[in-house]
């Protein structure tokens, strides 16, 4: 009996976590808006792009080959294995659904592709264009009628939810190789280890978070004092010089963070590990149509390394410090040069470049779709 009550105590916090979303225009707080283009975000985007490309570009260099070479692997790959590989990728960006939905309870696995692919684009165009493609979310879920503090519930958990098992891969990608007769670079060891212990870190913060209401209240406290009256000063309208009460926001989110965790962590989980696993299937069939030659759990190492290099904000989602990392990686353990080039570029091509134009339809399709509200895109 105990057990049932507890159960139903849970559904009804997470009900109420749904119902809060038909009171979208309720709840305090600022609705947010796309940055505006300016030549400053012109100039950024061109810079991140133009490092992106001069790294790409030095790809023969990294792996001690030429373009020739590269390019006719890069003809290895035929249109079977290209749709195979199409159909492993939209199948990754479809599981990933399910993560967007149950860190965000109410959110249809629809709007969830709808807001996956349409962020990941615009992350895809920027350098560290995860905060504007995190305002693009916001502003989807805010016109289909999501709460603000539910949206920012969802993008935390989801958020901490995707950096745990991405710094956690590269200890997984160690002991893969670990029985191996060749050792990883040591540069990138070091790299794997920090990454592994960074996740490490962030999983114990995150339980003591959600099991110690009373130092999310100290926390409140001190932020209370030492930067609330700045925020306040900093607030617009006719909330500007009105406290924030720091402590009250951050004990709402911590109880709706252990709400939606205790609910979701199985579907969300399986949505980040689905996804990073059917990229690494991605991985491994790229590899094996331009014929390089190397035991899985090396590949499943070289694939660990790269994703964590995602995260590297001087170009758009990484791109050149990912594939120059596993293109150097797996040609130190042997396999030919010019084929591991011509992998990690078809392998960006599928998870990078083919994720900008889905999302220019993921965009179409919001602007099509009926909205509780309008929020700015200017």
């Amino acid at each position: 009996m105990k057990s049932e009550k507890r159960a139903q105590d849970r559904t009804v916090e997470l009900d109420d976590i749904v119902a809060d979303n038909n009171l979208a225009g309720d709840d305090d707080g600022e609705t947010p808006v796309m940055p505006k283009f300016s030549p400053r975000l012109a100039i950024h985007a061109s810079l991140g792009i133009v490092l992106a490309g001069v790294i790409i570009a030095s790809l023969p260099w990294f792996t001690h080959t030429s373009w020739a070479k590269i390019g006719h692997h890069l003809d290895l790959m035929g249109p079977q294995a290209a749709l195979e590989c199409m159909g492993i990728m939209l199948l990754g960006l479809a599981v990933y659904t399910f993560t967007l939905s149950a860190a965000l309870p109410g959110l249809s696995h629809l709007k969830a592709s709808i807001i996956n692919v349409s962020g990941s684009a615009v992350s895809n165009v920027l350098p560290g264009g995860g905060a504007v493609g995190m305002a693009s979310t916001y502003m989807m879920l805010r016109s289909w009628g999501f709460a603000r503090r539910n949206i920012s519930t969802g993008l935390i958990v989801s958020g901490i939810w995707n950096v745990l098992f991405r710094v956690g891969m590269p200890l997984a990608g160690i002991a893969a190789v670990s029985q191996s007769t060749d050792a990883m670079p040591s540069i990138v060891r070091r790299g794997a280890w920090w990454g592994g212990v960074i996740g490490l870190l962030l999983l114990i913060g995150f339980v003591v978070a959600l099991s110690r209401p009373q130092w999310t209240a100290w926390l409140g406290d001190q932020l209370d004092e030492r930067v609330g009256p700045l925020l306040a000063r900093m607030r617009r309208g006719d909330n500007k010089g009105t406290p924030l009460h720091i402590k009250h926001l951050l004990l709402d989110q911590r109880a709706r963070i252990s709400t939606v965790t205790k609910h979701g962590w199985f579907p969300m989980s399986l949505g980040v590990i689905g996804q990073l696993g059917l990229w690494f299937l991605l991985f491994w069939r790229v590899m094996a149509a331009v014929h390089v030659d190397l035991p899985v759990a090396d590949l499943f190492a070289a694939y660990a390394i790269s994703r964590l290099m995602t995260a590297i904000p001087f170009t758009p989602g990484g791109l050149g410090f990912t594939e120059a990392s596993a293109a150097v990686v797996l040609t130190f353990w042997g396999a030919n040069p010019p084929a591991v080039a011509a992998g990690v570029l078809i392998f960006a091509l599928f998870t990078h470049i083919a994720e900008i134009p889905l999302g220019a339809f993921g965009w179409l399709a919001w602007w099509a779709m009926p909205k509780v509200g309008a929020p700015s895109t200017g």
